[in-house]
């Protein structure tokens, strides 16, 4: 019995030696597959999303190397870079096995537009300028401010208000004017003003407006006063 038992062992360890070589063997083939051979490599970049950018600026910007193992590239790094183009408010890089990247882009909407010497900057809702062109585009409200900018208090309090109104309001809005933060004003089609003060309590000060706007004075009305919510004036 005993040399019998022994045996067994014996077999036993060689086939624990044998899983092992296979797994071994398993895992450097698998490696070998991922990080040395040209069959996981990157051969196509692909780019989506974009309307203002040149695909080709993308992939240029973002460096993606045809040829590198897909498992070795950096991500994070080529996303980075690519959300450093001004045109950029954010992007995504996704892995397409066995070798596609794909660089999907959301570019910055301009919102408003401004002035500036001959030229006029469109802004995007966070006040980066996105295009500057020769000419005022149509459809975008002017934004008056004493220093453009995202860096600029009276900028983003401009583009506070702007985001928090309704697409029934945006659609008439032909500038805001923000002299400071605390004195926004709004400037409707049609030569009608809303005085709207300090960007919070929007909610409340959208309320009175479409209630005013609802009543024949309120229409008539050439300024509406909503930046105090509770003493709210017409002219």
């Amino acid at each position: 019995m005993i040399p019998e038992a022994s045996g067994r062992r014996h077999a036993n360890r060689w086939k624990v030696l044998f899983v092992s070589f296979l797994v071994a063997g398993l895992l450097g083939a698998a490696a070998w597959v991922l990080l040395g051979s040209r069959l996981l490599v990157v051969r196509h970049v692909e780019v989506a999303g974009t309307h203002l950018l040149p695909n080709d600026r993308v992939v240029a910007i973002g460096r993606v190397h045809l040829g590198l193992p897909m498992i070795r590239l950096d991500t994070g790094a080529v996303r980075d870079r690519v959300e450093g183009i001004q045109e950029v408010e954010s992007a995504r890089v996704e892995l397409h096995w066995p070798g596609t990247v794909r660089i999907v882009v959301v570019e910055r909407t301009p919102v408003v537009v401004v002035a500036r010497a001959g030229r006029f900057d469109e802004m995007d809702r966070f006040g980066v300028t996105v295009l500057t062109v020769g000419t005022a585009p149509p459809g975008l409200p002017t934004l008056v401010v004493a220093d453009p900018g995202p860096a600029d208090p009276a900028t983003g309090a401009a583009l506070a208000a702007w985001r928090s109104l309704p697409n029934r309001l945006t659609r008439r809005l032909t500038a805001i004017e923000a002299p400071t933060v605390e004195s926004i004003t709004l400037r409707l089609s049609g030569g009608k003003s809303v005085v709207w003060g300090a960007p919070e309590r929007a909610a409340e000060k959208i309320r009175l407006i479409d209630a005013l706007l609802s009543t024949p004075a309120g229409r008539a009305a050439r300024t509406i006063d909503v930046s105090s919510p509770e003493v709210v004036t017409t002219q």
